[in-house]
């Protein structure tokens, strides 16, 4: 009988050659283990089929075509996936809840002589883990968050990722949800489940050191079709925020430049314009949809950011507690070096 685990840290999890998933695709899709393979025992298809054999036919002939499915398919992974790796290959191996799919692919690992461990509890042990840091306040770590705050176009997701090269801590909430958090902005073509965000976001932050400072783009509380979790939302509502700024031409630029993928068809332009709040009027809609089917896009963005954008920005930032402001003058290394020098004050308490 393979050895149970529950440890689902990161550390544990990279003690592992390999992070077997053995659910479905859709299943392993919605959300999985970070960095695990799937490698499922039932498809979709063949767990629907044997579901409903189970309900409305026969439970021993759902049973008996689930285990001649699964014996044909953990077969084809030993000959497939696994077919290169070696005795002392030391997996670890889960399903829904740890029971049945994940004993049948574990019990075969043990029989060829692998070192297997199977999840104690599944996959449920990982969500449990995940929504007891982000939804429950009581055992939500404590976060030390400071927000990189600024107008559309000032730079401040290409400053995020270079805090890093100067010893900064950044968590970019953005590229975790697909999503670039404006009307244009998703950058895959879906963007992950509500559940596979939220690993994404806790096996970010597991990465981190949490007792220093770890900042984080001003956000609305929804990314997309995203919802910012509970506790990381209370921790960014309280934080200090530091103001990026940049020329209003060299922000329009920046947007030109950064969603010309997302902004090149036409008719996905004009649908997202006929998306905008209640309280743009027809008049100003209208005269957005005319430049985006001109192919004006430069007079677009500009009309954008001027009455929408900033507007918006500023609503929302009202009654921020402000760090002071760091300007962007182009070099987004020199604005990334200022604000770790900034945090490093902060830290040293001058």
């Amino acid at each position: 009988m393979a050895r149970l685990t529950a440890d689902v840290s990161l550390a544990a999890l990279a003690r592992y050659d390999a992070v077997i998933d053995v659910r479905s695709p859709g299943e392993f899709a919605e959300d999985h283990l970070p960095g695990a393979i799937n490698l499922p025992v039932l498809d979709d298809d063949q767990r629907a089929e044997v579901g409903t054999l189970y309900v409305q036919t026969s439970k021993f002939l759902a049973r008996r075509l689930g285990a001649a499915l699964v014996a044909r398919n953990i077969a084809a992974h030993l000959e497939g996936a696994l077919s290169d790796c070696d005795g002392s290959f030391q997996p670890l191996v889960y399903c829904w809840r740890g029971g049945q799919r994940s004993t049948a692919m574990t019990t075969v690992m043990e029989q060829v002589g692998w070192p297997v461990r199977r999840l104690e509890g599944g996959y449920q042990t990982w969500r449990r883990t995940v929504a007891a840091a982000l939804h429950d306040g009581e055992t939500a770590p404590a976060l030390k968050l400071v927000l990189l705050d600024g107008l559309t176009g000032s730079g401040k997701t290409e400053v995020l990722a270079r805090l890093a090269d100067h010893g900064a801590q950044s968590l970019d909430l953005e590229g975790l949800a697909a999503h670039r958090g404006s009307l244009f902005g998703r950058t895959e073509a879906e963007q992950p489940s509500q559940k596979l965000f939220e690993s994404r976001i806790y096996a970010a932050l597991s990465a981190l050191d949490l007792s220093r400072p770890v900042v984080v783009e001003a956000e609305a509380s929804r990314i997309g079709r995203l919802t910012v979790p509970p506790a990381l939302w209370a921790a960014m509502k309280a934080a200090p925020a530091l103001r990026l700024s940049a020329p209003f031409e060299a922000r329009v630029e920046r947007v030109l430049r950064d969603y010309e993928a997302a902004t090149e068809d036409a008719a996905v332009r004009d649908a997202l314009l006929t998306r905008m709040p209640s309280h743009h009027s027809r008049e100003q809609v209208a005269q957005w949809r005319a430049l985006s089917q001109a192919g004006d896009l430069r007079a677009l963005a500009t009309a954008l950011m001027r009455d929408h954008y900033d507007p918006a920005y500023r609503r929302a930032s009202a009654g921020s507690r402000d760090l002071g402001e760091i300007v962007m003058d182009g070099d987004v290394n020199r604005a990334a070096e200022a604000i770790a020098a900034s945090l490093s004050r902060r830290e040293r308490g001058s």
